[in-house]
């Protein structure tokens, strides 16, 4: 192919559409840059990137991101905070107590920049995975039949196994179910209940309902309702 025949195909073919499409982009980007700058500000979730497979957050809460982003107004109208990004990267840490910059942590479009990241650095602890079985210890509430009292409570399954940071797994001692109401019950009464750890850090792995039978007997000592 000789230049004039190259010219003539990818340059001036449609020429007339390429020329438009030049000064559209042209007279975007020179509405962009001369657009006043102005700032937002966004909340931003936090990132553990690369998390050790082994490693747990045992830090009760850990706070977000807040972000405030300055450039043309014309972009930071239309900004989301999907747009931006807080990530700390986590390969590699062992167990312990973390602080971590988040004035480098956080990623924005071009044309944009960072003008304030609040906090600025945040502290995490993280703890070894663990894992181990615990009792089910049902719930029981109500208020007996005068004369009757609870002979026994029987849980299906028994235990669960719940997983967390360990030093949190360690300290529970059973999971709870929701309550069961044995108000008026003059012989048994069942219930399928879902199972539960208080502590926000820990998780019955593979949850599931638990059968929850409760036998009452006349004459029997009167056991208060409530926790069992």
């Amino acid at each position: 192919m000789t230049a004039r025949e190259f010219l003539r195909r990818h340059v001036f073919q449609n020429l007339g559409l390429k020329l438009i499409s030049l000064l559209l982009a042209l007279g975007l980007w020179l509405a962009v840059s001369s657009s006043p700058p102005s700032e937002v500000i966004l909340n931003v979730l936090l990132i553990f990137r690369n998390m050790p497979a082994d490693l747990e957050i045992s830090s009760p809460t850990v706070p977000g991101v807040q972000v405030r982003v300055r450039g043309p107004e014309r972009i930071v109208q239309r900004l989301e905070p999907s747009s931006l990004r807080a990530e700390v990267d986590v390969r590699g840490l062992k167990a312990g107590d973390h602080t971590f910059d988040l004035t480098k942590a956080v990623s924005v479009p071009d044309r944009l920049e960072v003008a304030e990241v609040v906090p600025s650095e945040v502290h995490v602890t993280f703890d070894t995975r663990a894992r181990r079985r615990v009792p089910v210890r049902p719930r029981v509430v109500g208020t007996l039949p005068p004369g009757y009292g609870i002979q026994e409570v029987q849980a299906e399954p028994d235990s669960v196994e719940i997983l967390g940071p360990k030093k949190e797994v360690e300290s529970i001692d059973s999971a709870i179910t929701d309550p069961i109401d044995v108000s008026g019950v003059l012989e048994r009464v069942t219930a399928v209940r879902p199972a539960y750890v208080s502590d926000p850090l820990i998780q019955v792995t593979n949850p599931q309902s638990v059968r929850v039978t409760v036998i009452m007997k006349r004459g029997t000592s009167a056991t208060k309702t409530g926790l069992r």
